[in-house]
């Protein structure tokens, strides 16, 4: 759909009409304003800096916040065509990575004198809806009445630091309350490690639950401290994926953690059609990739859960990513529907599949995201293969989901990143009645745990 951006006249401008714009603060915002402004100062842009004495937590740019308010000016009210007078402001509170960021302007006067001049207050907020910029801005309303179709910005790449998305991740669950979560057979020091660690950075709250006297041998010969937290002692993994999803049900935990079982056993118990976790949409996987080689965090789904996936599966499969990428506050993701081929073709059946997604997300049958498809690989994610081949598209070169065709696909795509670049995902199951954190059992303790245990944090909350 053709978006276009249209100014108000002075003339249909009342006093107290407002506008606003909504933004989800990265790194990558900051080290963009840095470049733009020149502003290296290194409250803003180190990390370690930020965090001294002096500052006690990385912080944003409080102009960056203001940048937003001539966002609503310069496009929404009153729009293309208003001039600039004078700016009064004041930097109320930091704005961190992590935060989302509402600017609203208000009109609080008109002039009577002929000169087209307003005055509106203007506020951002961030999203626990506290002040961080307030004050006025001057302006002359615009007289002609334009209306253009609004210009696609340009993609700008950076280099992408190691690391950069998990420390945004921590960034979102700074102030979080920890998610109650059942820790499934934590019987390995990976698994309680994990769970361990990701408790210790308050993103969880965690329910061992297993072989109470295996899980004790683990942490005695790890040098854990279980501390007082709560163990549930089962006979076997079996038993303890049902009084898992059993604690789920009955509200006690709000999410799963896979402990050292198989992704089967578990899943078993979830969705169990007696006692399991269903809700009305399939379950589905989604890994969280940092590559450093691409400019932004890249999500793959499924590799994990559904094998031959038909039409209906792939519609909750696409849904179910697009709102976890919601959920972390990024906005409109660009799904790319991947087959072997970019071209609709009758005896490749992922490509008519592909096709007939993008149509749904046309009507309405998926909910927001920016769908294209059927596309290669190469095309989804290079912008100059893309345009080798002639392709038009806003998601083409610039994905931010990669659905892929099947399991077997999707798999093999997610192994060829760990085992062959060292890159490693954040996993976690979507579409259950709570969010089920499932990473690789190969997968060591560390980032990749906690980046999962962070993606479950964020469902949770999001999802309340």
């Amino acid at each position: 759909m053709t978006e276009f951006i249209e100014n108000k006249l002075f003339d249909e401008i009342e006093v107290g009409d407002s506008a606003s714009v909504k933004h989800f603060l990265t790194i990558k915002d900051i080290q963009l304003f840095a470049i733009m402004s020149g502003d290296v100062n290194p409250a803003h842009l180190d990390e370690e800096y930020a965090k001294s004495d002096m500052f006690h937590e990385i912080i944003g740019h409080g102009m960056w916040s203001g940048s937003l308010i001539s966002t609503v000016l310069g496009t929404q009210l009153p729009g293309p065509g208003t001039i600039y007078l004078d700016q009064s402001l004041k930097f109320v509170r930091p704005v961190k990575v992590g935060d989302r960021i509402t600017a609203t302007v208000t009109v609080k006067s008109k002039a009577n004198d002929g000169k087209n001049e307003l005055l509106l207050d203007c506020v951002c907020c961030n999203q626990e809806g506290k002040q961080v910029v307030c004050g006025e801005a001057r302006v002359i309303a615009p007289t002609k009445k334009v209306k253009r179709q609004k210009v696609s910005l340009p993609e700008i790449e950076f280099k992408n630091e190691e690391g950069q998305f998990y420390h945004e991740l921590m960034a979102q669950c700074r102030d979080l309350t920890p998610v109650t979560t059942a820790v499934v057979h934590p019987v390995d020091a990976a698994s309680l490690g994990g769970a361990l660690e990701a408790a210790a950075e308050g993103i969880i709250s965690p329910i061992l639950i297993g072989p109470e006297h295996k899980i004790h041998a683990v942490a005695q010969e790890q040098g854990f401290d279980l501390g007082n937290y709560s163990i549930i002692n089962t006979q076997h993994s079996h038993e303890a994926a049902s009084v898992s999803v059993e604690l789920a049900n009955k509200g006690e935990v709000e999410a799963l953690m896979k402990g050292k079982l198989h992704t089967d056993e578990l899943m078993s118990a979830v969705v169990n059609k007696v006692s399991g976790l269903q809700t009305g949409r399939r379950m589905s996987h989604v890994f969280a990739l940092d590559v450093p080689t691409y400019p932004k965090p890249l999500f793959l789904t499924d590799a994990a859960i559904n094998i031959r996936p038909n039409l209906s599966t792939k519609r909750d499969i696409v849904q179910n990513a697009i709102d976890l990428f919601q959920a972390l506050n990024r906005g409109t993701p660009k799904v790319a529907i991947v087959s072997a081929v970019e071209t609709v073709n009758e005896a490749i059946p992922s490509t008519l599949d592909a096709t007939a997604l993008c149509k749904m997300a046309e009507r309405g049958q998926i909910n927001g995201g920016l769908l294209d498809g059927p596309l290669g690989l190469d095309n989804a994610i290079s912008i100059e293969a893309a345009q080798a081949k002639g392709i038009v598209s806003q998601v083409a070169g610039q994905a931010d989901i990669i659905v892929a065709p099947d399991l077997e696909s999707g798999n093999m795509l997610y192994k060829q990143f760990g085992y062959l670049f060292g890159i490693e995902g954040a996993g976690i199951v979507l579409g259950a009645k709570v969010p089920i954190i499932l990473t690789s059992r190969a997968a060591g303790r560390g980032a990749t745990r906690i980046a999962s245990c962070a993606l479950g944090l964020l469902c949770a909350r999001s999802n309340r």
